[in-house]
C-alpha cells in the first residue's frame, strides 16, 4: 500500500497510509489524513487513487499546495514526490518502494571471483572526499545538480565536521560557520535552552567586523513558534504574518529577513539557528548598489537539515562530557575506597603494635614493648610508601636529569635493601657495571621505579628457600639502548596476570599491595621515553627489563658522584628504615 512520510514539520516520522480510494489532507477533524500545521485548509489537498496510480489535487486552499518547489493544482504523482503544505512536507513512497524495504538478507549474494560469473568491469572511479566536478570530466555539471550538489555538499560536511567535535565551545562556533558558507548570512546566533527551559544565546557571529554598537535583535515570538511548532521559518516582516501579530516587525529591528530553524535532538528541539540580512538602512550608503540576497524555500530546506544534523552533534557533545564526568566520578569513588580500605589495614596494624607498645609498658615487658615499636614502623613504612606512591603517580612532569652513573645508582640500591634481604634470607646481588656507564636521568625517579621493582621482587619470595634478586645494567650501541634488569627466581605470574601488571591498584599480594608499585615505576620510565618488559614462566621466576633509548654518549664520562645528594632525603629515610631490624617482622 502506498504511503505519504512526513519529512518536515509537528509530525516529522510519521506515516500515512493511502487506503481510501480519495485520500483529503487538512486541519478538519473529518479528513482522512489529519495534519497539524496552522498555515493549511482545513481540507487542503486530496490524494485519488485510480487504474494508473495516485494523482494529488488541491481543494481550493488558501495557502496553496507545492510539489517538488512547484505549485500545482493537480497532477499525478511518482515514487519521491514531495508535497508541501504549509510547513509541512509529505514524501510519497508507492507499492514498489514500500515492497523493496522488507527485503531480506538471504537476497544478497556475493559472487566469487573465480567463477566465471562475475562479468563486470571498473568504467569510472572517484576517490573519496574528492571534487565531485570529476565525474563530469572537469566540465561544469548541470545547473540543477550544481545546486543540489552544492547543498548536499554543505549537509555533508556538516555531518562530517560538527559531529567529531566533543568540545561545545568549539562546536557552536563550527555550527555558524557552516550557517554562513551555507545561505550567505549577514549575522547569526545559537540559542539553547537552559535546565529551566530559558532560551540563551549561546554562540554569535557576523559577517566581517560587527559595526560599532550592533546589536542582535532576535523575536522572541519567532524563537518560540519555531520552538513549539518545530518548523523552520522565513520572515520578512511578522507586522503581515497573523501568527506574530503582537511582535515587532523585524523590518523596525534593522533586519530585512530572517531565517530560524529548530536544533532537533533525537527527541526533543534543544534550541534554534537563527541568522538574517541587515537591512539596507544597517548596511549603509556602500550597499545600495549591491543587489540584496534573499533566503529562499532552498536554503530553508538546507538550513532545516542543517539544525537536525547540529542537534544530533549538540546532544553527542553534551552525552560526551556527561560520559567524562561520570568515569572521572567513578574513578575518583574507586581510588578513594582502594586507598581507605589500604588506611584501614595500616592503621589496624598501627593500633595493634601500640597495644603492645602500652602492655609492655604497664607491665615492664620491654621484649614486648620492641615488638610493638617493629610493628609500628613497619606500618609507618607503609603509609610512607602509599603516600609517596600515589604522589608520584598523580604528578604528570618531565623528567628531571643529570648524569647519572648507572654503576653507582645499583650499588645505592642494592645497599640499602640488604638489610631487609638479609632478614628475609634473600642473596641480593649485581653483575660488574663498568663505571662509564653514564646515563642523563632523573636520578629520583629512576631510584623509586628500580627500588619498586625490586622491593615486587622480593615480596615474590617471602618464605622461599635459595631465593635471589639479581640487578644488571648495560649498553646496547647498536640500538642506543640503556637496559636495567631486576630478577628473581620466584614463583613466577600468571599468564591471567600478565595483562594486569601495570594497572593502577591491580596487585597479587592481597592486603599487603596497594596496587601503586607497578603503575609508579611504569610512568616513571614512560616519562623517560622508554618501557618496561615482562619476561615469567610460572614456576620459573620473573624478569623485568627497563629499555631506555636516546643515550648513545659521545665518549665516557665520570662525572662526581652527587645521587646521595640527589636523594640524600629518601635514601636515608628508606635506608634507615630497612637497618631498624634485621630479625624477621613478627605476624601483624
Amino acid at each position: 500500500m502506498a504511503q505519504l512520510l512526513v519529512v518536515q514539520g509537528e509530525q516529522i516520522g510519521q506515516r500515512f497510509e493511502l487506503n481510501a480510494e480519495t485520500s483529503v489532507i487538512g486541519r478538519e477533524a473529518g479528513c482522512e489524513i489529519r495534519v497539524k500545521d496552522p498555515e493549511i485548509s482545513r481540507r487542503h489537498v486530496a490524494v485519488i487513487k485510480d487504474d494508473l496510480g495516485f494523482r494529488v489535487r488541491d481543494l481550493g486552499s488558501s495557502n496553496g499546495t507545492t510539489l517538488n518547489g512547484d505549485t500545482i493544482r493537480e497532477t499525478r504523482l511518482k515514487r519521491g514526490d514531495r508535497i508541501q503544505l504549509g510547513q509541512t512536507v509529505l514524501l510519497f513512497l508507492d507499492d514498489l518502494a514500500i515492497r523493496a524495504q522488507g527485503a531480506t538478507l538471504e537476497q544478497v549474494r556475493i559472487v566469487p571471483p573465480d567463477t566465471g560469473e562475475d562479468k563486470s568491469a571498473i568504467v569510472q572511479a572517484l576517490p573519496v572526499m574528492s571534487d565531485m566536478s570529476q565525474l563530469f570530466a572537469g566540465n561544469a555539471p548541470p545547473f540543477w545538480l550544481q545546486e543540489r550538489l552544492s547543498s548536499l555538499d554543505v549537509i555533508y560536511k556538516a555531518s562530517r565536521e560538527i559531529n567529531l567535535i566533543t568540545d561545545p565551545n568549539e562546536l557552536l562556533p563550527r555550527i555558524l560557520e557552516l550557517v554562513f558558507d551555507a545561505i550567505g548570512a549577514d549575522r547569526g546566533a545559537i540559542l539553547l535552552s537552559d535546565a529551566r527551559g530559558v532560551i540563551e544565546p549561546r554562540a554569535v557571529r557576523c559577517r566581517g567586523n560587527a559595526q560599532k554598537g550592533e546589536r542582535l535583535h532576535i523575536s522572541h515570538s519567532i524563537v518560540d513558534h519555531v520552538l513549539h511548532q518545530r518548523q523552520g521559518v522565513i520572515c520578512t516582516d511578522t507586522l503581515s504574518d497573523s501568527r506574530f501579530a503582537t511582535a515587532p516587525s523585524v523590518m523596525q529591528l534593522g533586519i530585512r529577513e530572517a531565517i530560524c530553524v529548530p536544533l532537533q535532538g533525537r527527541h526533543s528541539i534543544l534550541g534554534v539557528i537563527y541568522a538574517d540580512h541587515r537591512s539596507v538602512q544597517e548596511l549603509g550608503p556602500e550597499a545600495v548598489a549591491t543587489p540584496p540576497r534573499r533566503f529562499s524555500q532552498d536554503h530553508l530546506a538546507l538550513m532545516v537539515s542543517i539544525g537536525h544534523q547540529a542537534g544530533l552533534a549538540v546532544e553527542n557533545s553534551s552525552l560526551y562530557q556527561a560520559k567524562l564526568d561520570a568515569e572521572r566520578l567513578a574513578a575518583i569513588g574507586q581510588t578513594i575506597a582502594i586507598v581507605s580500605h589500604h588506611v584501614k589495614n595500616v592503621l589496624q596494624g598501627l593500633k595493634g603494635g601500640s597495644a603492645l607498645i602500652r602492655s609492655g609498658l604497664d607491665t615492664g615487658d620491654l621484649s614486648l614493648a620492641r615488638r610493638g615499636d617493629t610493628i609500628l614502623e613497619r606500618n609507618l613504612d607503609r603509609v610512607y610508601d602509599l603516600v609517596l606512591d600515589m604522589l608520584s603517580y598523580s604528578k604528570s612532569r618531565e623528567p628531571v636529569r643529570s648524569q647519572v652513573v648507572i654503576r653507582d645508582l645499583i650499588e645505592d640500591l642494592v645497599e640499602l635493601m640488604r638489610p631487609r634481604a638479609d632478614s628475609q634470607k634473600i642473596r641480593i646481588e649485581s653483575s660488574e657495571i663498568p663505571e662509564s656507564l653514564v646515563a642523563s636521568l632523573d636520578e629520583e625517579g629512576m631510584h623509586r621505579a628500580i627500588l619498586n621493582l625490586i622491593t615486587n621482587a622480593m615480596d615474590a619470595l617471602s618464605g622461599r628457600e635459595n631465593s635471589v634478586v639479581r640487578i644488571d645494567a648495560g649498553y646496547d650501541e647498536s640500538k642506543d639502548l640503556l637496559t636495567i634488569e631486576v630478577s628473581d627466581n620466584g614463583a613466577g605470574i600468571a599468564p591471567e596476570d600478565m595483562t594486569h601488571l601495570f594497572e593502577l591498584f591491580e596487585s597479587t599480594k592481597g592486603s599487603k599491595g596497594t596496587g601503586l608499585g607497578l603503575p609508579v615505576s611504569d610512568k616513571i620510565i614512560r616519562e623517560h621515553g622508554g618501557r618496561i618488559r615482562v619476561e615469567s614462566q610460572p614456576g620459573e621466576g620473573a624478569r623485568f627489563v627497563i629499555e631506555i633509548p636516546g643515550m648513545r654518549i659521545s665518549e665516557p664520562v665520570i662525572p662526581m658522584r652527587t645521587s646521595t645528594e640527589a636523594t640524600m632525603t629518601e635514601s636515608e629515610i628508606l635506608r634507615a628504615r630497612a637497618a631498624i631490624s634485621t630479625e624477621p617482622a613478627p605476624p601483624e
